[in-house]
């Protein structure tokens, strides 16, 4: 047993090579990791060794010549999920990644060794559901790819990835890919709409009311905290993580979005909208939830995004790089990217305050 400076502890098995010699001639001898101490016990420690030590008196050393135990796909899948769960940005992808591959892969290569999956194996996973779920079944290939991906790294497989195999070969249907948008409300219906939204005081109203005005998706809405605004600037900055892009995001704040956030400093919460739970942000279907209960059918929270890009175009005739960089989608290169965050931010401070006033005519009408 191995004690290191930091107090963990793991095991090693130290070998002499029968009839193998070291650099300066003397007898080939070597270490060999048995794992930590959490993960192995004595006894399987001292089998192992007991092997190692067989191979070492026959003139093979253990590294090369011992017999790996081959991993399952759905032991190496979990491991793959665990490691990388912490880099997504949202912990439903996290989820999906793992979920999709226990409803679609695991029930055919779950529990076969890593180093056995082909081509066919692949296959029997994405043909049932390639023209009926094709988008899910693209996310099955890529996601059984880096599995097998990781399994080669590790030395459980050798030769080329099947996934890579299929495509190349290009056996699965071509399937054309149906564009769906989510549903939006028209332009000309928005001023009504906030009018009616105004009488309503939960704080899904508020949270929605300040959606439609910024213009932005719901996670990056429902999860605003305090600290992201400047109200010196009348600024909201988005951090990067929470962006879709991986960008920081400004959203240049009207006078009526103010309004709306002003009297919710009272709660002193974390969140700007908050919860049923102190300190934690609303549910991301609270706002939907709002819609079908006022009968809107024909729309989506996230389809305002579109309902604002529309009036930008077709009612303030706003230019393009400004209405896209509202919406904070890429435009030009990352050169340009990185100046047009900061030059168009007045010019999108108008456009966001043009928003503003028209969305808000009809309640100006009413009060």
């Amino acid at each position: 047993m191995v004690v290191t400076a930091t107090g963990s502890r793991y095991w090693i098995c130290r070998l002499t090579i029968r009839g193998q010699k070291n650099s300066s001639g003397g007898p080939f001898r070597t270490d060999l990791g048995l794992g930590g101490t959490r993960d192995v016990t004595q006894q399987q420690v001292r089998a192992k060794a007991l092997e190692y030590r067989q191979l070492a008196f026959q003139g093979n050393n253990p590294k090369y010549n011992a017999e790996k135990e081959i991993p399952s796909f759905e032991v190496v899948a979990r491991q793959v999920h665990a490691d990388r769960k912490s880099t997504w940005r949202n912990p439903k992808h996290a989820d999906q990644f793992i979920n999709t591959l226990r409803d679609y892969a695991f029930p055919h290569i779950g529990g076969m060794p890593v180093s056995d999956i082909g081509q066919p194996e692949v296959l029997a996973c994405l043909m049932p559901i390639w023209a009926t779920k094709h988008e899910t079944a693209t996310r099955v290939a890529q996601r059984i790819k880096t599995i097998l991906d990781f399994a080669e790294a590790k030395g459980f497989r050798e030769g080329k990835n099947p996934v890579t195999s299929v495509k190349d070969a290009k056996v699965l249907p071509k399937v054309r890919k149906k564009v769906k948008h989510h549903a939006a409300m028209r332009w000309q219906d928005i001023p009504s709409f906030y009018a009616e939204l105004c009488e309503r005081n939960a704080m899904s109203a508020n949270s929605l009311r300040f959606t439609c005005l910024a213009a932005s998706r719901t996670n990056e809405v429902l999860s605003m905290q305090w600290a992201e605004i400047d109200e010196a600037q009348a600024l909201w900055v988005c951090p990067a993580e929470r962006m879709k892009t991986g960008l920081e995001h400004y959203v240049p704040l009207s006078d009526e979005m103010l309004s709306i956030i002003e009297p919710l400093k009272a709660m002193k919460s974390k969140f700007v909208f908050e919860g049923q739970r102190r300190h934690k942000p609303m549910s991301n279907m609270s706002m939907l939830m709002l819609l079908r209960r006022m009968g809107v059918d024909g729309a989506t929270v996230h389809g305002f995004r579109s309902t604002f890009r529309d009036w930008a175009s077709e009612k303030a005739k706003a230019r393009f790089e400004a209405a896209e960089l509202s919406l904070a989608h890429k435009v030009g290169n990352e050169v340009s990217r990185a100046y047009d965050r900061t030059s168009l931010l007045d010019e999108r401070r108008g456009l966001m305050g043009q928003w503003a006033e028209f969305v808000t005519s009809k309640k100006a009408q009413k009060w």
